[in-house]
């Protein structure tokens, strides 16, 4: 043991307190603090420190004291509700229980351990035959201090086997008290010699400083408030988005045929139970249906077959934001508008570092009478810009059911290539002649998922919700 080394280590507190125990004995921390010349909680410092680094012995003794609660403190300011009642019966005068009540200010719990314990130690008597009760001699006598005062005086310096009654109503309580001394060992006064060759005590700066994690939302939120508070702030009003929806917003409202190859349980899930859920009012319902059969009130033609009302009604997990973009256009839409929404999807897929079963949309759409597709097309480059980071932006031409024309997003990630990051497109004539809504809207659904990927920097999407303690903490904060 470099018992030099030891000494340039120890800190100021230490030194003194080592140098205070050095003629012998034990002291606890009040002790210490008053030989040593330091407070009270530096001398508590010091003797952790000192046993920590084996220069002390500690000891530890218990005792078990008996104090008030908040409860028998209160009693003991008011009065125990036996002793109320003795001061208000101390006139000599009988009273019945209704007005003995009132007086001693006791309620119905109280006067009945009132009256019970009074009656048992014979400090009241109830007149036979009467509800009315009278104060003995005994009770006087108490009252007097006679019988040795309150029972809660002095509680501290009572005996366990005294008390047991006010340890039962909750009044007193038993607390463990302990004590901790610490006595100079052989290491101790070996050390104490080498302290007059110290000057000061050496630091190395070259140590490693233990990591601190602070506390931070976890990283993929953060991703996404930051995407709803910059989606807010440039005017978009967020959309209610529920787990589950009816098959009429999550398709026939977007003009997808109740026999699309899409509306089959290999691409979709469906509720077992509850089956179906409420549709909108009957104005709505003929306008959806006349688009699909006949194309309604637009230039189209629809598709053709007899629109069924039970299958729009089946209920579904959401299979894709646009169901919530159905709904606004329907419920408290306005023109010129602009809506968006962070929903939760859900698809049978085959997992893998780009593909999830349950994933997140960032579903929108602006409605207005001067857009067109240029709109789109500039508006999506940038939100693969300034919400991902990416730096290389495609479109490929697509198909929607809803959208005409339909245009891809992709983006490149530094390791797993191009990215498809979601669909958009112009919505139909179908969808909006027949709702009454006027003018144009440019709709998108972007995979926020896969968006993430290219902001926090990694090359699974699972990793997004993964409970790996390492990354959670060493990934860097969202701050935009």
């Amino acid at each position: 043991m470099d018992l030099k080394a030891i000494a340039e280590s120890l800190s100021k507190i230490e030194q003194d307190s080592l140098k205070a125990l050095s003629g012998g004995g034990k002291m606890n921390a009040a002790e210490l603090g008053e030989k040593a010349g330091v407070g009270i909680d530096s001398a508590r410092r010091a003797m952790a420190w000192m046993t920590e680094k084996n220069l002390v012995d500690l000891s530890e003794s218990g005792e078990i004291m008996l104090g008030l609660t908040a409860k028998g403190k209160n009693a003991l300011e008011e009065g125990l509700p036996e002793e109320r009642m003795l001061n208000s019966l101390s006139g000599d005068e009988r009273q019945s229980f209704d007005d003995l009540k009132k007086s001693a200010e006791l309620d119905q719990q109280e006067f009945n351990i009132a009256l019970g314990l009074n009656k048992r130690n014979a400090y009241i008597v109830i007149v036979p035959g009467k509800q009315e009760i009278e104060i003995t001699e005994v009770g006087k006598d108490f009252l007097s201090g006679k019988s040795g005062g309150s029972a809660l005086s002095g509680i501290e310096n009572k005996d366990e086997s005294e008390v047991g009654d006010l340890i039962k109503r909750g009044l007193v309580e038993k607390k463990e008290i302990i004590e901790r001394k610490i006595k100079i060992n052989a290491s101790g006064e070996k050390v104490i010699s080498q302290l007059g060759n110290v000057k000061e005590r050496k630091y190395n700066i070259h140590g490693e400083v233990p990591k601190i994690f602070i506390g931070k939302k976890q990283p993929y939120v953060q991703f996404l408030n930051s995407v709803r508070r910059k989606l807010t702030e440039l005017g978009f009003k967020e959309m209610y988005a529920p787990l589950v929806v009816q098959e009429f917003y999550n398709f026939d409202v977007l003009f997808q045929p109740q026999n699309h190859p899409a509306r089959s349980w290999s691409d979709t899930y469906q509720l077992k139970n509850p089956k179906l859920g409420k549709l909108p009012d009957k104005k709505v319902i003929k306008a959806v249906k006349d688009a699909h059969e006949t194309g309604g009130v637009s230039a189209s033609s629809g598709w053709g077959y007899s629109w069924l009302e039970e299958i729009a009604a089946k209920l579904m997990p959401a299979a894709h934001g646009t169901a919530h973009s159905a709904r606004q256009l329907i419920h408290n839409l306005k023109v010129p508008g602009k809506y968006f929404a962070i929903a939760r999807c859900f698809r049978p897929d085959v997992l893998d570092a780009t593909h999830l079963i349950e994933f997140n949309q960032c579903e929108g759409f602006i409605v207005g009478e001067d857009l067109n597709f240029k709109h789109l097309l500039g508006m999506l480059k940038q939100f693969a810009i300034e919400f991902a980071g990416a730096e290389e932006v495609k479109f490929y031409p697509d198909y929607y059911p809803f959208t005409e024309p339909s245009v891809q997003l992709s983006a490149k990630h530094p390791d797993l290539g191009w990215i498809e990051l979601g669909g958009s497109g112009m919505f139909r004539p179908e969808m909006l002649e027949n709702l009454g809504i006027k003018g144009q809207a440019i709709a998108w659904g972007i995979g926020i998922d896969r968006l993430a990927m290219f902001k926090l920097g990694i090359k699974d999407i699972r990793y997004l919700f993964s409970e790996d303690l390492n990354w959670l903490r060493n990934s860097k904060m969202v701050l935009d």
